[in-house]
């Protein structure tokens, strides 16, 4: 089952589940409380399935189809290899978010 296909049945799932419409507070709400149990789990691979099935809920109850999600998904990662500069890890704390270099790009994405 590809990716797409994947979100199809998901997307139908959560449908006839849950309803129709957004439901973005609900979303939100439900991947802070899975958030929560990461927390308590770090390394419990269900707990990071169910904020990646959320995630891509939310998305596409936003109205983005599984094909264009698909596409944000490659494209994000794209930019973030090859257009984005990533300060060297090991000059950061291990307990905060690590940004990109907002003041240049990658000399090859100029």
């Amino acid at each position: 089952m590809t990716i797409v296909e994947l979100l199809k049945r998901q997307r139908s799932w959560g449908l006839s589940t849950f309803g129709p419409g957004p439901l973005t507070t609900m979303v939100i709400a439900h991947i802070r409380k899975e958030l929560a149990e990461i927390e308590a789990k770090p390394l419990d691979l269900e707990e990071w399935v169910d904020v990646l099935i959320l995630a891509s809920t939310g998305a596409m109850r936003a109205g983005h189809d599984p094909e264009t999600i698909v596409a944000a998904w490659a494209e994000k990662l794209r930019e973030n290899i090859e257009d984005r500069e990533w300060p060297d890890w090991r000059a950061l704390p291990r307990d905060l978010p690590i940004e990109h270099v907002r003041a240049r790009r990658k000399a090859s994405a100029q």
